[in-house]
């Protein structure tokens, strides 16, 4: 699998902006996404999961009720839609795929992801 972040740019606190993640491959729709972030001097930490089918979806408390994480199979593309923005959502975001769906490490764990994009950079200015 071959993950291509985008949709990423400068916007107000406030604003909203939408993050898409297109897969090249036939095992995108068998495979578990994931949304990370990395700000600058910061370790990366887990944003958003969602489930192959989409039945299951998680957020890290941070921006739960502000961030959806959703997937069209049919466009092989995982979506991270972002609202109600904040200076500190600054950084540089990263899909990720699961095409084994593991359960052995908890979906918060980068290391369940085998697959990454290249990042997409959301600057949110105050």
């Amino acid at each position: 699998v071959q993950l291509q972040a985008s949709g990423g740019g400068l916007v107000r606190a406030g604003g909203s902006v939408r993050l898409s993640c297109a897969a090249s491959g036939r095992t995108f729709s068998t495979s578990d996404m994931g949304w990370f972030r990395q700000a600058p001097g910061k370790e990366r930490e887990f944003v958003a999961f969602i489930s192959w089918n989409g039945g299951t979806t998680y957020y890290a408390g941070s921006v739960k009720g502000r961030l959806t994480i959703s997937r069209d199979n049919d466009k092989n593309t995982a979506y991270l839609q972002m609202n109600s923005l904040k200076p500190e959502d600054t950084a540089v975001y990263h899909c990720a795929a699961d095409p084994t769906r593991s359960r052995s490490l908890y979906f918060t764990d980068g290391r369940k992801y085998s697959y990454w994009g290249q990042g997409t950079q959301v600057t949110v200015s105050s």
